[in-house]
């Protein structure tokens, strides 16, 4: 089979080197793909929002079966694009990717089917959003209603710096149009899981719970980053925890999503916040996590391909989706100075194998890998226990060499932790 990847970042790379493991494939072809994917995948280089084009690339070269898997070209229709040219897809359709693409839709959807979020309005007047404010505790969060890479969200301590968040968004337009309706919201505490899902619409298969470090610096101190490193499995999100995701926030979801006319088939992702009143969600993804899916995948034992072919034909209940019973950790070597100013052009060197090294940010130049953006690649162990994952991860991430390298020396730790308190 010939497969089509559409994406270019560590995410992507965890996809491809998942789907490499299948007998089925012949080949893998990836639109834009990276520098680092190439060492996986055929490159073709194409803009990945450019859904008419993709499709029409993957009906000219004999496409058997597509994934798409960023945020904007599912929002934007891919996945309609590539049913109409009669190819197969991974993915949810534009009607049901908005679960993503508008945050205002996701919440007002929960609060239509019951399902536990934090409270909120939504605004498309700046001074009505003022006034709202004016009247609520601090600290609350100011939410861009569209896509706006990961970066839409501000969690804002006083009434000055909402009010400034508000107008970042509504008046200056930092997040483009995505910022000109707002959700504001309640400050939820607790801890934070992510939770992947498979789903085909009937059936939803939740994989390995993850935690994900968006802070740039040890200590969770910082600038918010796409996050700098993971673990799986969460240790927060136990058994019992599980049981309750599934009946009141699950199962409720893809149902919610079925009776809207706006059937999920895809990788359903689950944002939560563990709350003293019980799981809530703080954010629905239309796809993979990133950086989540760089642990997730790597504890998958069923063959990928044959879970998303069975998404796809609505079939997810006769596939037996298996995890290890293990622990992984992914390490993210990001560029010195990423989120805000970094240097770029570095040359990659590896001094191990590339096996689970999932490259996010890498151009090739003359047979040469070279850093190309923030977070450049991640760096993925298994192993039987947390802490034995934690000190595999970096010890091969030492292996690896670029100029201004930098990467926090704290993954997992808080993980480690809790495992502690919770036992």
């Amino acid at each position: 089979m010939k497969v089509l990847v559409v994406g270019n970042g560590g995410r992507e790379h965890a996809i491809i080197q998942s789907l490499k493991k299948s007998k089925k494939i012949d080949e893998i072809i990836a639109i834009a793909g990276n520098g680092g994917i190439a060492n996986d995948a055929t490159i073709v280089n194409m803009d990945v929002k450019d859904v008419e084009k993709v499709a029409e690339y993957a009906a000219a070269n004999g496409i058997d079966f597509a994934v798409v898997a960023p945020d904007d070209p599912l929002v934007l229709g891919a996945v309609n694009a590539l049913n109409a040219k009669g190819i197969a897809c991974f993915g949810p359709t534009k009607e049901a990717a908005i679960i993503e693409g508008s945050k205002i839709f996701s919440k007002n959807l929960m609060k239509k089917y019951g399902i536990p979020t934090a409270n909120y309005e939504t605004f498309s007047d700046m001074q009505s959003a003022f006034d709202y404010l004016e009247k609520q505790d601090m600290p609350i969060v100011i939410k861009a209603d569209g896509l706006a890479l990961g970066k839409g969200v501000i969690i804002a301590e006083t009434l000055e710096e909402a009010k400034n968040a508000v107008k970042s968004m509504m008046e200056d337009k930092v997040f483009g149009a995505s910022g000109a309706n707002v959700v504001i919201e309640e400050f939820l505490t607790g801890p934070e899981v992510s939770v992947l899902s498979f789903t085909d619409g009937k059936t939803m298969v939740p994989m390995v719970s993850s935690m994900d470090h968006k802070r740039a610096l040890d200590g969770d101190k910082g600038l918010n980053t796409g996050g700098m490193g993971t673990i799986a499995p969460n240790p927060y999100y136990t058994e019992n925890v599980a049981k309750e995701c599934m009946e009141k926030i699950f199962l409720p979801t893809m149902e919610a999503m079925n009776k809207e006319g706006r059937t999920f088939k895809g990788c359903l992702y689950f944002g939560l916040m563990l709350t003293p009143k019980g799981p809530k969600v703080i954010e629905y993804n239309c796809r993979f996590g990133d950086p989540e899916t760089q642990v997730v995948l790597p504890l998958l034992k069923t063959d990928l391909l044959e879970i998303m072919m069975a998404v796809a034909n609505e079939e997810l209940d006769k596939i037996k989706v298996e995890f290890m019973n293990k622990s992984a950790c992914c390490v993210v070597m990001a560029s010195k100075g990423y989120p805000e100013k970094y240097d770029k052009g570095f040359e990659i060197i590896f001094n191990t194998s590339r096996k689970n090294v999932f490259v996010a940010g890498a151009k090739l130049e003359n047979g040469k890998l070279l850093t190309n953006g923030g977070r450049v690649l991640g760096v993925t162990a298994v192993a039987g226990n947390l802490q034995k994952a934690i000190k595999k991860a970096y010890k091969k991430s030492e292996k690896i060499k670029f100029a201004n390298a930098y990467k926090r020396t704290d993954i997992g730790a808080r993980a480690l932790k809790a495992y502690g308190e919770i036992r």
